[in-house]
């Protein structure tokens, strides 16, 4: 007993008894708004500590020998889909002309709207053929106007014809005097798609390292090795680069991430226009709470765009450009739980703080009305 009544004298909280307490209406409205403070603040805090924590490193990429994945969704409302090549380039040396093995593209009327639910899927290095090829003989060896070389002596389609100029660095000018392209209806699948459009979407793979691909009009070649397009069946007049890009990424999407360029619409004030994207890529790891690791690149980008004359020269090409360079710091994110010592911290000094500052102002509002209360009952006695 005598040891208890030691440790009462460490007791910081005394109560008072019961009779001595005073209970006013200003003090149960005090309690009531402070009460639903505290809730909403507690609420608050739970919510915040349930959410993650993501924290972010950065440093040198040491990774080799992987593949870069651009995601594309694009729309050229002006540009029929029997026009428009993609191209893509690296400084390793690996070229790829008519890129289209993971692409598709979709026929569009003026309006924006599917002109048809098929969909052109090209591999790399074919060419579809519009004519049946198997009414004539699978043994036959056919002109290739000169453009003959020891990979390819025979051109029997329209498309080998083209493959052939384009070996040789010559311009496909003039397909009716072409037999293969007249036979295939090549020239008449130009006039037909005259006044279309074309969603070109799907994916590339290219090295990692810097490069561009590119959207423009006319078969590409090389000519005395610089890349070009042959332009010859168009006329630079004709040549609307107007373009609306829906998504461009570089790897997987993952939370938060920010791609600058969804979403653009931009509008060719002139024809033959030439617009350049100039993409500075950051590779990105982010891990999730259930260690999947998701390898991935962020980017920034800054547009160009001036009037091409065509062909060669400083003038450049009317299309789209997306130069692309990769940056030597790589960024990791990690999803991480809060900390539920924080979250303690964080209720004690809510239900602490609203409390205390709940009792002062219960005490002013108690003080202040007897102080008032007192001078009304002298005022009435004197």
């Amino acid at each position: 007993m005598e040891v208890l009544q030691r440790l009462r004298r460490f007791d910081a909280y005394p109560k008072t008894l019961e009779d001595f307490r005073v209970k006013t209406c200003g003090g149960a409205m005090v309690t009531v708004i402070s009460s639903l403070i505290m809730l909403l603040l507690f609420f608050s805090e739970l919510q915040y500590y349930l959410t993650k924590e993501i924290h972010p490193e950065l440093y040198v990429d040491t990774s080799r020998g992987e593949k870069l994945k651009i995601n594309i969704d694009t729309i050229f409302p002006h540009m029929p889909c029997a026009y428009l090549s993609i191209d893509a380039m690296d400084v390793a040396g690996e070229q790829q002309l008519d890129v289209e093995h993971n692409l598709f593209k979709k026929r569009l009327d003026l309006g924006g709207n599917i002109i048809s639910s098929e969909v052109e899927k090209h591999e790399l290095g074919k060419q579809d053929e519009v004519f049946n090829a198997t009414k004539l003989d699978p043994g036959r060896c056919e002109s290739c106007y000169g453009a003959e070389s020891e990979d390819m002596k025979c051109c029997n389609t329209c498309a080998d014809v083209r493959e052939a100029y384009r070996r040789k660095g010559w311009a496909f000018k003039n397909a009716d005097s072409i037999e293969q392209c007249m036979r295939e209806g090549f020239t008449q699948k130009l006039q037909e798609q005259k006044n279309e459009g074309c969603q070109v979407y799907g994916f590339l793979e290219v090295n990692k390292v810097a490069g561009n691909f590119h959207f423009a009009p006319g078969k590409s070649f090389q000519q005395s090795h610089v890349h070009v397009h042959d332009l010859q069946t168009f006329g630079l007049d004709n040549i609307n680069m107007t373009h609306y890009i829906r998504h461009l990424s570089f790897g997987s999407d993952y939370p938060g991430i920010v791609n600058p360029l969804d979403g653009s619409n931009i509008t060719a004030q002139q024809a033959s226009m030439m617009f350049q994207y100039f993409v500075k890529i950051v590779p990105t790891i982010y891990v999730k709470l259930d260690g999947e690791m998701v390898r991935t690149n962020q980017f920034s980008v800054t547009r160009h765009e001036k009037v091409a004359n065509g062909l060669i020269g400083d003038q450049g090409l009317p299309g789209v450009f997306v130069l692309y360079e990769l940056s030597p710091m790589m960024v990791k994110f990690t999803e991480k739980h809060r900390s539920f010592t924080h979250f303690l911290t964080g209720v004690c000094a809510i239900i602490g703080g609203v409390f205390t500052v709940a009792s002062l102002i219960d005490s002013l509002i108690y003080y202040s009305a007897r102080a008032i209360q007192r001078k009304i009952e002298l005022g009435k006695a004197s």
